[in-house]
């Protein structure tokens, strides 16, 4: 196992492709630059597995206080989200107070962004039997069994050993995009147009 996945490790997992009309390989393009250029960018999301107050923020703070960074490990699908690639005008950590977008970030068609430090390919496995979901309704439950059907993200915590799942073989995923998130961690979007 590389050095992300790594027993105590903090990891949100989700599954990416085309977005708002654009496909994976502009996204990154664009993302780097605005890293390179403002120090962060932000990934737009949607869906509520992933919500920001509710799951991704009380995730990030757990692993912050062991001292531990955040990573986004990223599956590539293939993927059909055709929303408009209308951009965000401003986000907020809470809901209540918001900030202007930065003109050099673009996110856009989501609800929700994740905010990174870095983007980077890199090839690596992430073993779904070997996790668990560390906070929320679903908490304590096995990554491989969280997964199924829709689930497309997820708040993840890398487990020394696999659990035994009676399910066949063991769930490996190949991750092929990886991230480290920063502070706020997860930020709700608006468009004011």
């Amino acid at each position: 196992m590389r050095a992300i996945i790594k027993p105590g490790a903090g990891i949100l997992y989700m599954k990416v492709g085309v977005h708002a009309q654009e496909d994976l390989e502009t996204i990154i393009a664009r993302k780097t630059k605005e890293i390179d250029e403002t120090g962060l960018g932000m990934w737009g999301y949607g869906g509520s597995t992933c919500h920001p107050r509710t799951m991704v923020q009380p995730f990030a703070e757990i692993f912050k206080e062991r001292g531990q960074p955040i990573h986004l490990v990223m599956q590539e699908v293939t993927s059909r989200h055709f929303a408009e690639p209308i951009r965000a005008d401003q986000y907020s950590p809470d809901g209540i107070r918001w900030v202007d977008i930065p003109e050099k970030i673009h996110v856009r068609g989501s609800r929700f962004a994740l905010v990174l430090k870095s983007l980077e390919r890199r090839e690596m496995t992430l073993p779904l039997d070997q996790t668990r979901v560390p906070v929320g309704p679903s908490m304590g439950r096995i990554g491989s069994r969280y997964m199924r059907g829709q689930v497309d993200k997820a708040c993840l915590e890398i487990l020394d050993h696999a659990e035994a799942v009676n399910e066949g073989d063991p769930k490996e995923i190949a991750i092929s995009l990886v991230a480290e998130l920063a502070a706020p961690y997860a930020v709700f979007l608006r468009n004011n147009t």
